[in-house]
């Protein structure tokens, strides 16, 4: 099952990252978001570590009080119809614990069932007369397959309309077979739907709803709490590499300025850049809820130049000295280390801080998405940089999300939290600043494409950078490979293929499938002329890996079914060379490409 996670903007309800709650409020709650914040809140002031760790649903609604749980069954979705209609409720059979207000909401459960190929849904149904319909939480628990519904008149022949919908962002379709009912995972359709529901109104809808009142088993610990101390120093661009460089860190909430101060190596000739903060919440982290992160934006750097930097805050702790280099001025030549999935694995953190020692003089490292498995959880965040050790602070980083990073159709917000990425990606509403983006480093142009986001939505720009280049070399990175034996990514190949094989780009380097391979030169069209040079398609793993089931791949040059494995890449001039490693340091694949 094809399990691509299309963002499509944040409900509105769990913002679960942005800002302290509201505590102190005296009037009644009025969003799930805020009746869950208090909650937490109170667990945290109330209970002990341990006790946090059994709670249950019976003891939440004890511990609720009855303005909260009308919210919790009122507010999750509402909407408005203006003839009497019947509500149909699709609850997936395995969910253990059936919503606290379903049975005493007026739904009864039918002998009617709703399949696709994973789940089999039971159909509740109640009767409203037309004005506002009122829809509680899917439950405390997490399920993953959320509850969807179906709306249609209770009379036949009325014409059913339905206004005033909350969230607003919630999308409607017409409920049939083949419709998809999860917006985050467009390749699971219902392939059985009763004649009775066929043709209402279908509210699709997103299965990272379940974390918005999330509180039986989901309350964490961080391995690595925020200090004073800044840590998880971490260098990217959002500009010119030969002029800019951007840094990143953390600090416990309590440090509220941030500066870096920097100076070219072996002069004592220092200055000061102050950063700008942003407050990140987890609220379901128990030991590190708040913490603060720092961005600056380094300018007017000499090309070709080794700096010295440090961050801090004037009021307290400064970090170790770390050094970076801005990019030469000229085409010298230059190298860089991928990474596919990483997964915040300490396997592949222990690859990882070897290959700096065996490769000092990379410009970069990029990771073609997946960094960690749970991407709305932080204290994954803090073992990806943990497991990482310090390499970070000395090379940038450029990666792009995957369907880890960008989970559940909430979107990535965590991930673009951590990177100060640049921000020439595509324009639409729906591919999200920073996770599409481009950068040229000497003769190279790397089009750095988030696959999570809609395809079609991103060729217009991936052909516009791949025409307006002029580098002797073009890279693509994105999560999803479009030659592997597990997914077809027919849309991939139709919307990008087509256009790399028209701009010659030179290599793609992709994840997702927890497998290494080369591909022989391929063309997703025939080639124009017979001269003409297909393009590269390579997959890469990070962490240990085993595939029992192995077919053939007649496209595939070279393949690995165990990871893991990094890719070191030298480009000079109009040659390429390419390396891939395994974990020990041995030379696994390579290839020489001169122009």
């Amino acid at each position: 099952m094809n399990c691509r996670w299309f963002y499509v903007g944040l409900f509105g309800l769990i913002s679960v990252g942005l800002f302290a709650c509201k505590m102190g409020r005296k009037s009644a709650p009025t969003s799930v978001k805020e009746v869950v914040d208090k909650a937490v809140t109170r667990l945290y002031e109330t209970h002990k570590p341990e006790q946090l760790d059994t709670i249950s649903q019976a003891y939440i609604l004890q511990f609720l009080t009855e303005s909260e749980k009308e919210v919790l069954a009122t507010k999750y979705l509402t909407f408005d119809v203006d003839v009497p209609a019947v509500v149909s409720l699709m609850r997936d059979q395995n969910q253990k614990v059936i919503p606290f207000w379903l049975n005493g909401s007026g739904f009864q459960k039918t002998t009617l069932v709703v399949k696709n190929e994973e789940y089999t849904y039971e159909v509740w149904q109640k009767a409203v007369q037309p004005g506002t319909v009122q829809l509680g939480i899917n439950g405390f628990d997490k399920h993953r397959p959320v509850y969807f519904i179906s709306v249609g008149p209770q009379k036949p022949g009325d014409k059913l309309t339905i206004t005033n919908v909350y969230p607003a962002s919630q999308t409607l379709d017409t409920l049939r077979v083949g419709a998809f009912t999860y917006h985050d995972w467009s390749d699971l359709t219902l392939t059985e739907v009763p004649e009775s529901l066929r043709g209402q109104m279908l509210f699709q809808t997103i299965r990272g709803r379940a974390r918005e009142a999330h509180l039986v088993g989901a309350l964490r610990k961080t391995v690595a709490p925020s200090q004073k101390r800044p840590d998880q120093v971490l260098l990217t661009w959002s500009d010119d590499p030969a002029t800019t460089q951007a840094i990143q860190w953390r600090t416990a909430p309590s440090v509220e300025d941030g500066w870096v101060q920097y100076w070219k190596t072996g002069t004592t000739d220092t200055l000061s850049k102050q950063a700008t903060a942003f407050r990140m919440e987890d609220r379901l982290l128990q030991n590190d809820r708040y913490i603060n992160r720092f961005t600056a934006q380094l300018s007017g750097l000499k090309a070709g130049t080794a700096y010295g930097y440090r961050v801090g805050s004037k009021t307290g702790s400064w970090s170790v000295p770390a050094t970076f280099r801005t990019q030469s001025a000229t085409t010298d030549g230059f190298s860089f280390i991928w990474f596919g999935d990483t997964h915040k694995s300490p396997d592949w953190g222990t690859m990882a801080r070897k290959t700096l020692e065996r490769h000092p003089d990379v410009a970069f490292y990029s990771i073609a998405g997946d960094l960690v498995s749970t991407g709305l959880h932080r204290d994954e965040w803090d073992e990806l940089w943990q497991h990482s050790g310090d390499i970070f602070r000395y090379k940038p980083l450029m990666p792009i999300p995957g369907n880890h990073d960008s989970q559940d159709g909430l979107g990535a917000w965590m991930y673009q939290e951590m990177f100060s990425l640049p921000q020439n990606g595509p324009t639409r509403s729906d591919v999200p600043t920073e996770q599409t983006y481009a950068f040229t480093y000497q003769n190279a142009l790397f089009l750095m494409i988030d696959a999570t986001s809609p395809i079609e939505a991103q060729t217009a720009w991936i052909r516009e950078q791949l025409a307006r280049s002029k580098a002797d070399w073009k890279f693509a990175f994105f999560h999803f490979p479009p030659y592997n034996f597990e997914e077809d990514y027919r849309d991939i190949r139709r919307e990008w293929c087509r256009l790399f094989d028209e701009y010659h780009v030179d290599m793609v380097m992709s994840g997702h499938v927890h497998y290494y391979q080369r591909t022989k030169p391929m063309f997703a069209e025939k080639p124009v002329a017979s001269s003409a040079k297909g393009t590269i398609y390579t997959i890469s793993i990070g962490i240990p890996s085993e595939h029992e089931v192995w077919p053939d791949a007649d496209y595939a040059q070279v393949r690995y079914k165990r990871g893991p494995f990094y890719q070191h890449m030298t480009i000079n001039g109009k040659t390429l060379i390419y390396t891939a490693y395994d974990k020990d340091g041995h030379v696994v694949d390579d290839l020489k490409i001169v122009k």
